[in-house]
């Protein structure tokens, strides 16, 4: 197996379910990715060991799944220079505003892009969408699912007669 260029992370096992569209996504655009669970609060030193080792390893682009508090992916933020994409997941309380306020909210130099509550597809899109801007074999094959979603998006109306 290749070397992963994508680090998917998630806070608790809770968020496997809605992260794992994100594993399937890289999959099938042939990304070697990784998946693991290290929560932020819980253990914070598995967390520093992780992002100390993710650019030696050759990880490229970081995603973090977390709901709640949402720290996971704000942690991972400043703890690399890498690019990091924050999942909100969906809470039982707020239903993810909460998760969505806290990663979109960073502070001025610990730039987080957010995607949609439960927007795992998206985070894994935007991941290689980073890795095709030095890869041409992926741009292509990235915007040939472009094209064909957007034929997709369009239909035929057709007029009532009478």
């Amino acid at each position: 197996m290749k070397k992963p260029l994508v680090g998917i992370l998630m806070g608790s096992r809770s968020d496997l379910e809605t992260m794992r569209e994100c594993s399937r996504v890289l999959g099938k655009l042939g990304i070697p990715h990784e998946m693991r669970v290290i929560s932020a609060h819980r253990a914070p030193d598995a967390l520093f060991e992780y992002m100390r080792k993710a650019r030696p390893r050759g990880l490229q682009v970081l995603i973090g799944g977390a709901g709640g508090a949402a720290a996971l992916p704000g942690m991972m933020a400043a703890l690399t220079a890498l690019p990091v994409i924050g999942v909100p997941i969906e809470s039982r309380s707020l239903k993810g505003l909460d998760s969505l306020l806290s990663i979109a909210q960073m502070p001025s130099g610990v730039p987080v892009a957010a995607v949609a509550i439960n927007g795992a597809k998206n985070a894994a899109l935007l991941a290689a969408r980073i890795l095709a801007l030095s890869r041409p074999e992926l741009a292509a094959k990235l915007e040939r699912g472009r094209r064909k979603a957007a034929a997709e998006g369009v239909g035929i109306v057709r007029r009532a007669s009478g």
